[in-house]
């Protein structure tokens, strides 16, 4: 006792003695704050990551989210260089006599082609705030990035970020730290989206033209956000507080878009109307193919302002998918939904805003070989009321309230040309209530240390209103003697009537995140939070599919818990023109979901039946290299990751999968590379490119076969046990703006792009069976793209 008691006193004297070293510089000589709001002249709108460089000292910051900055500097004359994407670069001289308040607004440099052309990033490490895990994209950012189909493509950017992933080409969805796509909460305006992608994920959901900035979430998550365990990727459309005609689009060989900005009431308001729609289909017409595929979106917005402290918002979305393969397979699906708030200022300090949003994911499916005719969905509405209070520049408090009622629509399937109900299998509606609560704080103990904490308590509600399957000994049975899971058989079925609660869960899910900030170059940071996840997407492919079937947690399918913690190392060089993030991460997550062998889904109404309960684990470290400014612009991501599963059987005798032991999931990817670059040769020309490369994706291959009734049936050893060929490839794109220094009011851009530039054949899927010539077996490798040139024409008229 008298040892431990002796070796504690001596790591508290060394850490008194290291308190002390670092605070000694603190009081060598007085500083005094300079702080104030980073603004756009023309609309008053706040600019965040704005980089404010103090010009011959080692000191610099970037702008909040509310277009903030402060900084710490000695009595006397200092000079700041302030500099921001799209904007005229400013340099000012300040006079500190004591605290200043100095607000500074930037002049858009009419030189770029606004949303369209960017010649920079602004990406500076934000050393000061706690936030960690975190990478925002603007349009500026995302439009030069090479794309297929030269579509520019917000959700496909994501991807060259570190720790994000996709199923591979021709994918919808993403994986974020190892996890699946149904682990991420999709956000447009804060209505959720529950699919983010447009034919099987060639394109997303996302129009460019109307996007004003992306925030991607992969830790430190804050506690106003909820439900999903993997990320949150919050996507904000245009500001238009204060407005001006605009009109704007693009014409590609795919497809085409246009978006008009019309203020009204003397500049109070505006309205927002966009659409955008694909024509490739045409062209299969054209050629006598009777197959098609195409999708149309629309986006509109209002937003008004009442007064100096309130504004209020309406926009909706409407988009739908067509896809047929001659008459014999039809697939329509789409998303819906309509978003309303209301932001007041009850004073300089606090700020409230009350969200009201419907939203609904709709698809039919109709195959006539086997007359099959299907129609199921999921809608939900959330209302949400936020407030955040700025009590100083040192304490910020964050609280709200959130509610969602979700019904989930299995459907009915129907035989083909008969609407009996008789013959119709109906399903009933799943229906459940989502509440919850947070409250979270942002505080600056000291120049170097600022804290963020927080918790989120969030609840669950399985409503009645079907019966519940009972069972002896659960839902899954293992054969000993086959070796193999089978459904069981109910015992009893309990029935519960509408309104009524079958299952209730609560969490606490703490939230907390440090930075320490070693000197004005550099800091270290810490995070860690708790998740819950009440809703499954029960999908028997890697990447999500229209007929992917949403359950919700009762006492067969447990919430999904994941705790995060998170370490990383940030830094800035060179007066902010290059910088540097280096994450580590560990995550585990209890309650995954896992598929016997052999599972049924699709048309299954008792999916517990074949559904097995298991955890998943995911570690890695992460690095972000940038350079910032310049004529060449960009970044290096690369990450080293594993990401496992271990599902153990329900009694002592059963082998569960892989004999219970860790196995890799579909989305372990160890190695991930991704370049991104930037290059204006002048006011005309600019060039963009991203080489990806990733290890390839776990998958499962035969290891022998037996013959049944002259039918070669392949035998399958440990899942996912080998890997698909490695996936890379180089994208390119070429810029040409003509009159980059006209004073017309239109302006105009020629956007050239080549994507997979060396025609590489990345494999998507790797297929065996029996050669019909030969008899012989055979594997058939399945590749989506060659190489993809595409050509694009984008236009604004002001």
């Amino acid at each position: 006792m008298i040892t431990l008691l002796n070796s504690n006193a001596k790591w508290l004297l060394y850490f008194i003695i290291l308190f002390f070293l670092n605070t000694i510089p603190l009081y060598a000589q007085q500083k005094f704050t300079v702080k104030g709001v980073i603004s756009e002249r023309k609309s008053g709108l706040p600019l965040p990551g704005v980089s404010i460089m103090v010009v011959g000292e080692d000191q610099n910051t970037v702008t909040n989210d509310k277009g903030k900055y402060s900084l710490n500097l000695t009595k006397g004359f200092h000079r700041l260089q302030i500099a921001y994407v799209g904007y005229v670069s400013q340099s000012i001289e300040i006079d500190v006599p004591g605290t200043v308040v100095r607000n500074i607004q930037l002049l858009e440099d009419l030189q770029q082609l606004t949303e369209v052309n960017v010649m920079g990033t602004t990406k500076a490490v934000d050393l000061k705030t706690p936030q960690m895990s975190q990478n925002r994209l603007t349009m500026k950012e995302i439009s030069q990035i090479p794309a297929i189909f030269g579509e520019v493509d917000p959700l496909k950017a994501i991807l060259q970020l570190p720790g994000v992933t996709n199923a591979g080409e021709g994918s919808s969805g993403f994986n974020v730290r190892g996890g699946t796509a149904d682990q991420n909460l999709i956000l447009l305006d804060e209505a959720p989206v529950f699919t983010s992608s447009h034919l099987l994920g060639m394109f997303s959901v996302f129009n460019p033209d109307i996007i004003k900035d992306l925030t991607l979430y992969k830790g430190g998550i804050p506690a106003r956000y909820g439900g999903r365990v993997s990320s949150v990727l919050d996507v904000s459309t245009k500001d238009m507080t204060v407005p001006a005609f605009e009109l704007s689009g693009g014409v590609g060989l795919i497809t085409s878009r246009l978006t008009t900005v019309v203020p009204f009431d003397q500049d109070r308001g505006a309205i927002l109307l966009s659409g955008r729609s694909s024509y490739a289909h045409l062209f299969l017409k054209l050629t006598g193919s009777q197959n098609t595929a195409y999708f149309y979106d629309l986006n509109a917005k209002i937003d008004y302002r009442l007064g100096l402290n309130n504004r209020v918002s309406l926009s909706g979305y409407l988009g739908s998918d067509a896809l047929g393969i001659s008459d014999n397979f039809i697939n329509n699906y789409g998303n819906a939904f309509i978003n309303g708030s209301w932001v007041h200022d009850f004073s300089k300090k606090t700020t409230g805003t009350l969200t009201a949003v419907y939203s609904g994911y709709d698809f039919r499916l109709r195959i006539n070989a086997i007359g099959l005719d299907w129609t199921a969905g999921i809608n939900g509405t959330k209302f949400q009321y936020d407030i955040v209070h700025t009590a100083s520049d040192r304490f910020k408090l964050s609280y709200g309230l959130n509610v969602i009622y979700q019904r989930i629509k299995p459907g009915e399937i129907v035989p083909f040309g008969d609407r009996s109900p008789v013959n119709a299998l109906k399903f009933v509606d799943k229906n459940s209530y989502e509440p919850s609560a947070y409250i979270q704080a942002e505080q600056m103990i000291n120049p170097w240390l600022s804290l963020s904490y927080g918790v989120r308590i969030s609840s669950f509600f399985k409503m009645g209103g079907r019966n519940l399957n009972l069972y002896d000994s659960g839902p899954v049975v293992y054969d000993q003697q086959l070796g193999i899971y089978n459904a069981a058989e109910p015992s009893a079925v309990e029935a519960f009537a509408s309104g009524e609660i079958v299952d209730q869960f609560i969490y606490p899910e703490p939230r907390f995140a440090a930075s320490v900030q070693l000197n004005n170059q550099q800091s270290i940071k810490f995070s860690y939070h708790r998740i819950a996840q009440y809703l499954h997407l029960i999908s028997n492919s890697n990447s999500p599919t229209p007929v992917d079937v949403w359950v919700p947690s009762d006492r067969y399918f447990k919430p999904q818990i994941a705790d995060q913690i998170g370490v990383g190392y940030f830094r800035n060089f060179n007066n902010n023109q290059y910088s540097m993030e280096v994450e580590t991460y560990y995550k585990k997550i209890q309650n995954r979901l896992d598929y016997i062998d052999g599972a049924n889904l699709v048309g299954n109404d008792a999916l517990e039946q074949v559904t097995l309960n298991g955890k998943s684990r995911a570690y890695g470290v992460e690095f972000l290299f940038r350079k910032n400014y310049g004529k060449l612009t960009g970044w290096l991501s690369y990450t080293l990751s594993r990401t496992e599963q271990q599902t153990k059987g329900a009694k002592p005798n059963e082998p569960g999968i892989n004999n219970g032991m860790w196995y890799l999931t579909n989305y372990d990817k160890p190695h991930q590379l991704s370049l991104t670059s930037f290059y204006k040769l002048n006011d005309k020309l600019s060039i963009g490119a991203t080489f990806t490369y990733q290890t390839g994706r776990p998958t499962s291959y035969p290891v022998g076969k037996f013959d049944y009734a002259g039918i070669e049936v392949p035998i399958y050893g440990q899942r996912n046990a080998y890997r698909l060929p490695d996936f890379h490839h180089l994208d390119l794109s070429v810029s040409y703006i003509p009159n980059p220094t006209s004073i017309k009011r239109i302006r105009g851009e020629w956007v050239l792009s080549v994507y997979n530039l060396y025609n590489r054949k990345n494999t998507s899927s790797i297929n065996f069976g029996q050669n019909e010539d030969t008899y012989q077996s055979e594997s058939v490798r399945l590749s989506i793209f060659g190489i993809v040139p595409a050509i694009t024409y984008n236009f604004k008229f002001k």
